[in-house]
């Protein structure tokens, strides 16, 4: 038995609530503070008035959550420009995104192998699946941006809130308000717009939103797995568990197709490496701490607004212009999403997930 003081996390809560939902996925950066076994030193991201000198709690306090979560949205919406802008299969960059932040954290995950409590090895089954899961969802939702616009993708992969929230029914007879089901029409009349202007457009876009979709489906199996792992690992080491499971999947799922592992020009190596370095670790970090520094009040709306960035982002960056049908689809579509998402919070005090 252990004599160290455990492992602070925020409240328990279920995969339906957004806040969970983006801390479940973005947890390889959520222990920003741990105590080190043994010793009761707390390790902090966040600059301390000892440390710093002229630094300000309550100014930091303030200003810099909304700044942190404003960081992590635009890295995350540029993750769709990455694959976009490299010469190589959407799978590819999917592989090295996960491959190369994966190996940076990897000594800090050994760090905290030999300074927490070993794992329980009956419980390696959920982030290994959570791992298969990833793949799955990276593959479709890579892949879906061959052809499907950005904007398209990013608001069709993030329904994902909706399959977990219909599998809570479907699969654990949990019974919903009925909130949750007018927002979840919303969200699916909204998709069906996106998607049905895509196809009248051109058949072959209607493929990127189904594969989109697609990984959206799988996305919500991995949350749901990860909701039941979670109570039994700690969040930095399960996540980087999910990381080389992940790439370990992804690396199968390639040689399946048939696509290289090299060959790719200077230009497509730089982006691989910036889409793991902004995308996966900036942008996660950032939103992160933001969830611990911010009541889920301004979180979850603001976690809407990615897909739309995205949209606004792609004009300039990828000279794709939505439609007003695709315009109007997709704020209907996040409306649902934001009102399925709040029909699952938990009714309890408007404080900070600290």
């Amino acid at each position: 038995m252990s004599f160290c003081p455990p492992l602070k996390e925020s409240p328990s809560r279920t995969a339906d609530d957004l806040d969970s939902y983006l801390e479940i996925k973005l947890a390889l950066y959520s222990t920003m503070r741990h105590r080190k076994a043994c010793r009761g030193t707390i390790i902090s991201l966040t600059p301390t008035p000892s440390s710093t000198s002229g630094y300000n709690p309550s100014m930091q306090n303030k200003f810099f959550p909304y700044f942190a979560l404003a960081i992590g949205i635009s890295a995350l919406s540029l993750s769709a420009m990455f694959v976009r802008w490299a010469d190589a299969p959407g799978a590819m960059t999917g592989f090295y995104r996960l491959l190369i932040s994966t190996l940076l954290l990897t000594p800090f995950f050994f760090k905290q192998q030999i300074e927490l409590a070993p794992i329980d090895g009956k419980y390696l089954y959920f982030p290994l699946l959570g791992g298969l899961f990833t793949a799955f969802d990276f593959a479709f939702w890579n892949s879906s941006l061959k052809f499907t616009t950005a904007a398209n993708a990013t608001l069709l992969g993030n329904t994902a809130p909706l399959w977990v929230a219909l599998a809570t029914v479907l699969i654990f007879r949990e019974k919903l308000k009925s909130a949750f089901w007018a927002g979840l029409f919303l969200a699916l009349a909204g998709a069906a717009l996106v998607m049905g202007s895509d196809f009248l457009i051109h058949p072959t876009l209607g493929l990127g939103d189904l594969m989109a979709s697609t990984a959206a489906i799988f996305y919500a199996a991995y949350q749901l797995v990860t909701q039941r792992g979670r109570r039994h690992i700690d969040p930095f080491r399960y996540t980087w568990l999910v990381g080389v499971s992940a790439t370990l999947g992804m690396f199968v799922i390639n040689i399946v197709l048939g696509n290289s592992f090299a060959g790719y020009s200077t230009q497509t190596w730089l982006i691989f490496f910036a889409t793991a370095f902004v995308s996966q670790m900036i942008g996660y970090l950032a939103i992160t701490y933001a969830l611990g520094h911010l009541p889920a009040s301004v979180v979850s709306p603001t976690l809407i607004g990615q897909p739309i960035l995205t949209a606004v982002l792609a004009i300039p960056l990828l000279g794709e212009i939505p439609s007003s049908v695709q315009w109007t689809g997709g704020a209907i579509a996040l409306a649902g999403i934001y009102i399925v998402n709040q029909s699952h919070r938990q009714s309890q005090p408007e404080t900070p997930n600290a």
